[in-house]
């Protein structure tokens, strides 16, 4: 089946190519174009096997402050029984091509392009790709903050199809988002949500929030403004946004926009250096 969302395909540019990119890092923002996204920027991790991840993001000074983001790639029979090596760790999965199976806590659900899983810090969790074909997922790491006397999150196992698209008032629908967390539980400290503009939809203003942002392209194109500079931004492209940086879009058609949104929510903000 058809994926609807854009995953790196991997390979090298051939050497006719231009040096020419929309890449760019800056102490505000960064963007990470799909282009970039080849073989020889991958990575292999312990445990994990027959698989290898492109890291978006990473805890770095002047840089991502409260999580990590990788697109894993697992081919058939690969997986892990040792995924997570940090027990403070909670995950946030989203399949962007093919599907799988997640045992948490002895339980195995299967999962497919379009299914989102949270997974509490300190979980007994593995992954196997069980089918035929490589599977291709998002995968959001975040040190859990506990609160005292707040009782532990849940896992959620749910599926875009699952859940309404919320829409931003006054916008009838060309701005709006598929939550696959309630946001008011307080119970969580971060957010994947997808985010979906109708050709033309707009966000009218420069948003400007405490919240730190990673925003994965799954469809589409727009102009993005960051920071003080516009970007022109496709499927597959990846953006950061360090807490408190302008931001606002143009989606630009022919068809939706749409993109992967991780946030961190729902805390005080940490008086410490």
């Amino acid at each position: 089946m058809h994926s609807p969302f854009y995953a790196p395909k991997g390979g090298h540019p051939p050497q006719t190519s231009l040096l020419s990119s929309k890449a760019v890092f800056t102490t505000a923002y960064a963007v990470i174009p799909r282009s970039v996204l080849t073989d020889i920027v991958t990575s292999v991790l312990p445990y994990w096997n027959v698989t290898r991840a492109w890291i978006l993001s990473r805890p770095l000074t002047g840089f991502s402050e409260t999580f990590s983001q990788y697109v894993m790639e697992v081919q058939p029979g690969g997986g892990s029984d040792r995924p997570e090596p940090d027990k403070r760790a909670q995950a946030a999965i989203f399949v962007v091509e093919g599907g799988m199976v997640i045992e948490l806590d002895g339980v195995e659900h299967t999962v497919r392009t379009g299914s989102f899983a949270y997974i509490p810090a300190g979980s007994s969790w593995k992954l196997r790709n069980t089918g035929t074909e490589a599977v291709k997922f998002h995968w959001v790491r975040k040190v859990f903050q506990e609160v005292e006397g707040l009782e532990l999150p849940p896992a959620i196992f749910a599926h875009e199809d699952e859940r309404s698209l919320s829409a931003m008032p006054g916008t009838d629908g060309r701005w709006a988002t598929t939550r696959f967390i309630d946001p008011d539980d307080v119970r969580y400290d971060m957010h994947l949500n997808i985010v979906t503009f109708e050709p033309g939809a707009t966000i009218p203003f420069m948003e400007t929030h405490v919240m730190e942002h990673g925003l994965y392209v799954l469809e589409g194109k727009a102009v993005y403004r960051l920071n003080q500079d516009w970007v022109e931004v496709e499927a597959g492209d990846f953006m950061w946004l360090r807490s408190f940086c302008p931001q606002a879009c143009y989606a630009g058609g022919p068809g939706r926009f749409r993109y992967l949104l991780y946030k961190d929510v729902n805390r005080h903000v940490s008086l410490w250096p």
